[in-house]
């Protein structure tokens, strides 16, 4: 729905959210942070360069109705029991802070206090997740990682009749800015006769949404995919960390385990699906000769408006580039366009069986690549498994990630009559493990 909260006009007395790139007035994003001295977690919207703490608005008294009920759910430092509230307290609670932070908000005064530079907050994980699930939804990534080991034949028969998904690791989910260490586990080479254990020899980055569960399903009921998008809470950045060499040793017969579970890096802030409203998109048309959906995962609304008008873009910063005060190396440049099933259709698949999801579970999308090389969203295909290095401007190369180097996911949102907005960064570092 486009309401007033949309309106491209309109600014803020929070001077900074005027013209941000990702956190204008029309955003809006909800987050967990601990203010300057104190490791408290506490709810708060991103405006501008600032968080303005939820609760002390709230004690502030500056909510009603609705809104005051959203804001109340909030009140124990995680997003849980506002994600399962549902669409209207959240509705209410946007349209509220819309109007108190507007230019000429009556409240200004009162709200100022409630403030706090984001540059001085530590940012936490937004809920705590019950359960993490990862999808395989970007087509292009399929496909190309699919040639490396099946030129004839990349994609599997049910890859375009299923979403496919496998649960994850909840436990090692972390917020941005975050060290991801290099794990351990056996790897071996094509050269080698067995396997050894040690620290991973080609670490790599997946460039994924992260979509969070509102309003949950009780167990043995499942969602229908014309309602599916209701129990969406919001989006984020996920930057899936894969350790190639352990994944293809252990993979087969039963698929990732701990070449996927040492950490996944999620951006701080949920976009929600109030502030997406103008960037929604249809559902690219699926290739002459694909199969439809079966029924249970097809929705006309969901193939009008189900996907995301969404930049996405991976920057390298590494010790080389870092030192010589070089820009970071831009790896990709995809759209969240490139995804072959919506998140209507994730949850409604996910949920099909009967499985329970609950407010605050995360699901990945599994890596969004573009057609081109220029948005391959995985050094895997980037550097055809190791074979092609990049060249950076520092002078280094890379085939897969080193010990210091740095990843960097960002997302933008653009359609014509709106403010553009983003999602912050999703930054993580790697730093050396031991054997």
């Amino acid at each position: 729905m486009i309401d007033a909260t949309h309106d491209a006009g309109l600014r803020s007395w929070v001077d900074s959210a005027n013209g941000h790139p990702d956190f204008p007035i029309q955003n809006l994003p909800l987050g967990v942070f601990s203010p300057p001295g104190s490791d408290e977690p506490r709810v708060g919207v991103a405006i501008g360069d600032m968080v303005l703490d939820l609760s002390a608005a709230h004690a502030a008294g500056v909510f009603s109705g609705e809104a005051a009920r959203a804001a109340e759910a909030a009140s124990d430092g995680a997003l849980n029991a506002l994600f399962a509230l549902g669409a209207g307290p959240r509705r209410a609670l946007r349209a509220r802070l819309s109007e108190l932070l507007a230019e000429g908000g009556a409240e200004a005064e009162r709200l100022r206090k409630a403030l706090h530079r984001a540059a001085d907050c530590a940012m936490r994980l937004p809920a705590r997740i019950g359960d993490y699930t990862d999808f395989y939804v970007g087509i292009h990534h399929a496909a190309n990682v699919g040639k490396l080991f099946r030129p004839d034949n990349p994609l599997l028969p049910n890859y375009k009749w299923v979403p496919i998904g496998y649960h994850g690791r909840a436990s090692s989910v972390v917020p941005s800015g975050t060290p991801i260490r290099r794990p351990n586990g056996q790897r071996k080479r094509a050269d080698e006769a067995a396997p050894s254990f040690g620290p991973c020899r080609n670490l790599d980055y997946e460039l994924e949404l992260g979509v969070w569960i509102g309003p949950g399903n009780a167990l043995g009921e499942p969602i229908p995919v014309g309602e599916a998008a209701g129990h969406v809470a919001g989006y984020c950045l996920l930057n899936d960390w894969s350790a190639r060499d352990i994944q293809a040793w252990e993979y087969q017969p039963l698929g990732p385990f701990l070449a996927k579970s040492f950490g996944s890096t999620v951006s701080p802030w949920v976009v929600t699906p109030e502030a997406l409203a103008p960037f929604r998109a249809p559902q690219r048309p699926r290739p002459e000769g694909d199969p439809a959906p079966l029924p249970y995962l097809l929705d006309g609304a969901d193939q009008r408006e189900g996907a995301l008008a969404l930049e996405l873009e991976v920057l390298l910063l590494t010790p080389g580039l870092r030192e010589k005060g070089l820009a970071p190396h831009r790896l990709a440049l995809s759209d969240a366009r490139h995804m072959y099933w919506t998140a209507a259709q994730m949850v409604a698949h996910h949920a099909s069986n009967g499985c329970n999801l609950a407010p605050g579970d995360l699901l990945g999308t599994g890596t969004i690549s573009a057609p081109g090389k220029e948005g391959f969203g995985s050094l895997l295909e980037t550097t055809q498994g190791g074979k092609r290095p990049i060249a950076l401007a520092s002078g280094e190369e890379r085939r897969f990630l080193e010990d210091g180097d740095e990843l960097i996911l960002a997302a933008r949102a653009e359609a014509d009559g709106a403010v553009p907005i983003g999602f912050g960064e999703c930054r993580g570092v790697v730093v050396g493990g031991g054997a």
